[in-house]
């Protein structure tokens, strides 16, 4: 059995092949022998800039929708560390939505 994680990502849809790239060039998203493995589907995010927020879009104090992608890749615990900097690197906004779930690989 070989510890993963798969990484989610939020990110705007015009940016979200430079945070994909990001996450491939840290390793993420290695299946085998496959390299750049993710998946993608679009939605809305939805939030409003507090005071303090240097928002990429919208205003402070005002609602904004998004249209944005979901980037589910997976990778080795080794180098989860490496690979939520290079994102949040690439990643336009100030504060990144994402999430870190452990994943059990069984090998056969």
């Amino acid at each position: 059995m070989a510890l993963k994680y798969k990484l989610v990502v939020y990110v705007p849809v015009e940016n979200a092949d430079e945070v994909r790239a990001a996450i491939g060039s840290g390793g993420g998203g290695k299946i085998g022998n496959y390299t750049n493995c993710s998946f993608s589907s679009r939605g809305t995010g939805r939030f409003k800039p507090g005071e303090g927020a240097n928002p990429h879009i919208g205003e402070v104090g005002k609602d904004e929708s998004v249209e944005e992608e979901r980037i589910e890749v997976t990778l080795d615990h080794q180098i989860v560390g490496n690979v939520i900097a290079a994102m949040k690197r690439a990643h336009p906004y100030d504060e990144v939505a994402y999430d870190l779930y452990p994943l059990e690989i069984w090998e056969r």
